[in-house]
């Protein structure tokens, strides 16, 4: 007849402390808000030299009366887009398509226009040589 194991009853007086580093915490009051009407871009470092809202100042900050200074368009009409210079796309897509995924759009449009222009050149000096 197999026999039990013996239970540990030895207590861990090591409080158990979450890493930090696992969560994903962010201040989503840097934010960049989009303006769903007209596509103007709330940029909380830069502020709003239009409506003397100095730099810094996150949207929620905003007063209620903030009108968009492209359209007029109220508070409501804006989307978070997240915070500037972030990758674009869903979170979990990040991690395929060979690393393109996890460039900024500043990041894509250059390798996309650069890679054009290299092809550009690439083809005129094979016109050269004939």
């Amino acid at each position: 007849m197999d026999t039990p194991e013996p239970v540990n009853t030895e207590s861990n007086t090591e409080p158990m402390v979450e890493s930090t580093e696992s969560l994903d915490i962010r201040d989503e009051s840097l934010d960049c808000h989009e303006c769903r009407s007209c596509g103007y871009v709330y940029d909380p470092t830069k502020g709003d030299s239009t409506g003397n809202i100095a730099a810094a100042t996150a949207f929620d900050d905003l007063p209620p009366n903030w009108r968009c200074p492209v359209c007029s368009a109220r508070k409501k009409a804006f989307a978070n887009i997240g915070p500037v210079g972030a990758a674009s796309g869903f979170k979990e897509n990040l991690g395929f398509g060979l690393g393109v995924n996890t460039l900024t759009p500043g990041q894509k449009n250059i390798l996309i226009f650069g890679s054009l222009l290299v092809g550009l050149i690439m083809m005129l000096s094979l016109y050269g040589l004939g």
